[in-house]
């Protein structure tokens, strides 16, 4: 069963991508720590998914190791406008992130089927 809908392409994603995957060291207490680079990488999925789920799916389809899997919820969100006949309302999907983390050395092409 498919739980992974689309990959999520977009400049907020794109920055977290950037941001962590790029070797960073830092002060705490005088003492100098560094943090690895790590390759995360978002899905949008079906909310009933689980994060196990998530993590076989992943590594099914793209053959990379998932190393985590953070999730976060969406609720559908109300909406009304306007028309002819009166007003209409209605309500959007709701829906749910997952960003994965990968193995160091792995990644995702998510262009490379493109012509």
């Amino acid at each position: 069963m498919g739980f992974i809908i689309k990959p999520l392409v977009t400049e907020k994603m794109t920055k977290i991508t950037d941001k962590s995957s790029v070797e960073r060291t830092y002060k705490v207490k005088g003492q100098e720590r560094t943090k690895k680079a790590e390759v995360k990488v978002g899905f949008i999925v079906k909310p009933e998914a689980n994060k196990v789920e998530i993590k076989k799916e992943v590594e099914g389809l793209y053959n990379v190791t998932v190393l985590a899997v953070n999730t976060i919820k969406y609720a559908g969100k109300r909406s009304s406008r306007y028309t002819k006949s009166g007003l209409v309302k209605g309500q959007k999907n709701a829906f749910k992130k997952a960003i994965v983390t990968l193995k160091e050395g792995d990644s995702i092409d998510f262009y490379s089927n493109i012509e």
